[in-house]
């Protein structure tokens, strides 16, 4: 502050004609003192801690200071109402921010709600998502970790713990945190406190010897030389932090080194810093007070450069620089206010300020618009807020060749632009903490891959989760998810969950082995029905295929043929044609199948039960009342077949419900009523069939057709009552192979059933196809 004010009244450009005085007062970082210097500053009586530097000096009309926030906050809230501006190099505070609290303080120091973001930044980078937080007891580290609560909780991350270092050294209170932060699965701690009060925290850290704890250090204690000793070394090194820029300041070293005794004798501060810088008990040459020839002796006429010290090191002023800034941000509003224009004035009715008395709040303007240029070339500004943009260095702790730390920067954070804020970092430069030097592991639960889903554990941070699989048809491709999201209708998840692909589609192939094996079947039997066919054609003038009533067996072995063929219309991909063609054909040919089956019932039981052949009831069983007879019956089948498919007829659907990985391509059945009168039209006429064959079972035994009749209703109903609930049980493509089935059975009984017997006699045992063999007969079946 000296050497700014000495600058700016040498020189002839910035308040030309006028000389800044100033006086300093130690506010020894209590709030109580800083009130009291700042009453004795205002009231301008000369307290003892009043030193005025200058006669016939005006009322103070800025103050530069202080430097902790909460001494800051306490002398704010008095130079408030007052109207005078105060600038700040070292109050960090976003509390300090609130103009109707504080509206004449302003900083040359980024607020803390600038640092918060850039150290939520810092650890999104990393992926660090669980963390501990310590500070000191004060106001600066409360709304420093404040405000990093509410700044990293939008971003998923979460504070394990927050513990205050006591303003008052507590051995108990000390070894409690320690413990804290041992316990804890937290290995990134953020610390907002300055360095004095840190030092006892570091020192039991340092005792317990532990060295897995990456800290992130606020600006208050990223370059404290007081912790850079080389015992801290194991439990500190690999620190980062965010530190203000290091700024340069032309000649100021030269400034530095002028500093001597004999230029200040009455200034004790100047004594004490000779003393401790050389290790000796300060004499002049005429003062003989101390006589202990065993303590060293300074003469004053040592020189400054002959010692390297952290006191002639300008490489690194950060919060020295922000005073300089301080001091010219003063200046250069006074100069603003100087140099206004009569008539241009920002006062009332065009007016400026007097330069001989103005008022401290027309200095306040002045200085919430002021912009000026540092030596470092950048602008110096404030906001509306009274805050100042600027950037952080990003600081690591590495190791000195002589074994202390040292500060080296990795990295930057800009905040010139709150809406564009920047974090570059050299992760290949940075030194980690830990023995393996790889960048520290901090979740309290590992990401959840894709696939799975965050599962919150009830009452713990949201940061402790389970993962868990998604549901069935719902994906996750994105780590740590919070939802898992539902596949499209046609689509399902893959083994692993995270991409929704195509549901497989079904439906009974031709290609598949089970189509081919019903398209054998079903050749088969159509093959097998022709061939008996042609059996009863060429021996249609035997006596057995002249006593079955062999055109009424033609017509039965015509019907089978379109009952097995029908079979193979259930198989490959539905269509509306295909799904209509299965159902009727089926339904139809075997309706007419059955009803020859029923006629060639009544006509055997009818002649078997008839006394005198040639009677009035033969006449009644002619081939034309016969046929009369499978006509109107199959055209019952005929005419719920039309209402069917008038009405609601089949349709090929695509069913997702059964089964949720695939789409099964299936024939709805349009009218469950119209399938289900279908079936049970067929099923009412073959149990129509059954109970006439049944009781004419006990027929002459060298004709017994109404026997075998009898078996194949058997089978046929059998068949048919099995497929019910196999039907309704049975899902996909199962479904219609069981139709199918159903249908190739049926037919295969009624063919083998009915035609087998004959067949064989035929084939086989010819000597039984002779008239002699019938003649126990009642009669003969020609007809």
């Amino acid at each position: 502050m000296r050497f700014a004010v000495k600058e700016i009244n040498e020189d002839i450009h910035l308040l030309p004609n006028l000389t800044l005085g100033y006086k300093i007062y130690d506010s020894c970082d209590l709030p109580l003192a800083a009130l009291r210097a700042t009453t004795v500053m205002l009231s301008g009586t000369q307290g003892i801690l009043s030193t005025a530097l200058c006669k016939g000096a005006k009322r103070v009309q800025a103050i530069v200071g202080d430097s902790s926030s909460t001494p800051s906050i306490a002398v704010s809230r008095i130079l408030g109402p007052l109207k005078i501006p105060m600038v700040s190099y070292f109050s960090t505070c976003a509390c300090l921010s609130n103009k109707w609290e504080f509206p004449t303080f302003l900083r040359t120091i980024p607020s803390d709600s600038l640092q918060v973001k850039a150290i939520a930044q810092l650890l999104k980078y990393f992926s660090w998502s669980w963390i501990g937080a310590v500070s000191e007891s004060s106001d600066y580290g409360k709304y420093g970790i404040m405000s990093l609560a509410e700044e990293i909780k939008p971003l998923g991350i979460c504070m394990a713990y927050y513990e205050v270092i006591p303003k008052m050294y507590n051995k108990l209170w000390i070894h409690e945190i320690v413990d804290v932060i041992k316990q804890s699965s937290a290995k990134v701690v953020v610390v907002f406190s300055a360095e004095g009060e840190l030092r006892p925290l570091f020192e039991e850290i340092t005792a317990q010897n532990i060295t897995t704890i990456q800290w992130i250090a606020s600006e208050a204690w990223i370059t404290a030389s007081l912790l850079s000793d080389e015992k801290y070394y194991s439990s500190l090194v690999g620190t980062i932090g965010f530190a203000v820029h290091r700024g340069e300041i032309p000649g100021f070293k030269d400034y530095l080194l002028i500093v001597h005794p004999s230029l200040y004798p009455n200034n004790d501060i100047v004594r004490e810093f000779w003393e401790t810088l050389f290790a000796c008990v300060l004499t002049f040459s005429n003062d003989t007070s101390s006589k202990n020839d065993l303590v060293s002796r300074c003469s004053g006429q040592e020189t400054l450069t002959e010692k390297v010290s952290i006191y002639t090191d300008v490489t690194q002023l950060r919060i020295s620089f922000n005073v300089y800034k301080a001091v010219y941000a003063i200046a250069h509003s006074l100069n603003d206010l100087v140099l206004c224009k009569s008539e241009r004035g920002p006062f009332i009715n065009a007016t400026c300020a007097s330069t001989s008395d103005f008022a401290p709040w027309q200095l306040q303007h002045y200085m919430q618009k002021v912009s000026f240029i540092s030596s470092l070339g950048e602008e110096v500004t404030f906001t509306k807020d009274g805050d100042s943009f600027a950037s952080y260095d990003i600081i690591n702790w590495q190791h000195k060749d002589d074994g202390s730390i040292q500060f080296v920067t990795i990295g930057y954070f800009s905040a010139a632009d709150t809406q564009r804020q920047q974090l570059m970092i050299k992760q290949e430069d940075v030194i980690w903490s830990g023995e393996n030097g790889q960048v520290p592991r901090s979740v309290c639960s590992e990401s959840c891959h894709p696939g799975t889903r965050k599962g919150m554990r009830s009452g713990k941070h949201i940061c402790c989760f389970d993962c868990l699989s998604c549901a069935d048809g719902e994906i996750s491709n994105e780590t740590d998810s919070l939802e898992c999201i539902k596949c499209p209708h046609d689509y399902w998840n893959n083994k692993e969950r995270n991409h929704c692909i195509p549901k497989t589609i079904e439906y009974l192939s031709f290609e598949e082995l089970m189509g081919i094996l019903i398209i054998l079947l079903s050749l088969f039997g159509a093959g097998l029905t022709a061939a008996v066919t042609t059996i009863f054609f060429l021996f249609q003038n035997t006596p057995v295929v002249k006593a079955n009533n062999s055109k009424m067996s033609f017509y039965i072995l015509f019907s089978l043929i379109p009952c097995f063929l029908s079979s193979v219309l259930f198989l490959g991909h539905p269509t509306t044609w295909s799904c209509v063609s299965r159902h009727t054909i089926f339904a139809i040919s075997f309706s007419v199948c059955i009803s020859c089956i029923l006629s060639k019932t009544v006509v055997v039981i009818t002649v078997f039960r008839t006394a005198q052949p040639g009677s009035k009831v033969l006449r009644n069983v002619r081939p034309h009342q016969q046929r009369m007879m499978i006509a109107s019956t199959s055209f019952v089948q005929v005419v719920i077949c039309i209402m069917w498919l008038v009405f609601r007829p089949p349709y090929s659907s695509k069913n997702t419900s059964n089964q949720s990985t695939k789409i099964i391509l299936e024939c709805n059945a349009g009218s469950v009523v119209a399938f289900w009168s279908v079936l049970g039209y067929i099923g009412f006429l073959a149990s129509v069939c059954f109970v006439l064959a049944f009781f004419a079972r006990k027929l002459p035994n060298n004709f017994n057709e109404a026997k075998y009749i009898t078996f194949s209703m058997i089978i046929f109903c059998t068949v048919w009552l099995a497929f019910i609930p196999a039907y309704i049980s049975s899902s996909g493509k199962y479904t219609v192979a069981v139709e199918i089935f159903s249908i190739l059975s049926s037919s295969f009984g009624l063919l083998v059933c009915i035609f087998g017997p004959k067949c064989r006699i035929i084939l086989l045992r010819p000597e039984k196809n002779t008239r002699y063999y019938f003649k126990a007969s009642r009669m003969s079946l020609k007809i």
